[in-house]
């Protein structure tokens, strides 16, 4: 990672914003360069600026609904490259599925009470603008809970579980096909054929793709918590 990240901060709270600010402000690899209150200042300054990454609250003015998230996914259906961290109060895997519906590469969600603990943020920031993901573990938990009674990964054949490590690190079907060197309809049918090992229905509210990617997430994060702050 060459130069410091810039970074665009969103929240309707001015104290929030401020504890924000200088939580990051102990990294000196990172640099806020904008602090906004609303989505829409968000999507001008992204515009203007071209920010590294945005942090954004999910319920902002003026309908304190799912602004944050919603202006979340067009900056990054416009900038692919701007890394996004959704910080939030709420653990609530809806909102969670809504962020990560496409992938979750470049995306976090992390829980606003992490922001005292050392390198909760700073962390979360730096992962995507690698291409990562953070995911608060309460959430990870919320998610799976929401997805399967217990772990079924274990049911899953070799080439099942090779399917899905790719989509855990954000490629399309087309992607996959092109990595395992198969057709883009076999690998559709692995998909099918893991979603039902995972027992991952079409509930509302669950998106079977990033369910089942949080479910491998999980278990790679017993080992290697996800988004635990760095020693």
């Amino acid at each position: 990672m060459s130069g410091r990240l810039r970074v665009v901060l969103a929240d309707d709270h001015y104290l929030v914003r401020e504890g924000v600010r200088r939580a990051l402000g102990t990294d000196e690899r990172i640099e806020v360069i904008a602090a906004v209150g609303t989505a829409d200042e968000l999507e001008l300054v992204v515009e203007r600026e071209l920010p590294d990454v945005v942090i954004t609250d999910i319920r902002m003015p003026p309908g304190h609904g799912t602004e944050g998230i919603d202006a979340a996914l067009r900056i990054r259906a416009r900038h692919p490259a701007v890394g996004i961290v959704v910080l939030s109060q709420y653990n609530d895997p809806g909102y969670a599925m809504d962020l990560l519906r496409d992938g979750t590469a470049g995306m976090a969600y992390v829980l606003k009470e992490r922001i005292g603990e050392p390198r909760a943020l700073t962390g979360a920031v730096e992962a995507v603008a690698e291409r990562g993901s953070r995911i608060d573990p309460d959430v990870v938990s919320a998610l799976v809970a929401a997805g399967r009674a217990s772990s079924p990964l274990a049911e899953l054949t070799e080439r099942e579980r090779a399917v899905l490590e790719l989509m855990a690190q954000g490629l399309t079907n087309g992607g996959i096909a092109e990595q395992l060197h198969l057709s883009e309809s076999s690998i559709e049918k692995y998909a099918g054929s893991l979603f039902l090992k995972l027992r991952l229905g079409d509930e509302p509210h669950l998106h079977r793709r990033v369910a089942a990617v949080l479910t491998y997430l999980d278990e790679q994060g017993r080992a290697r918590p996800l988004s635990r702050p760095d020693p």
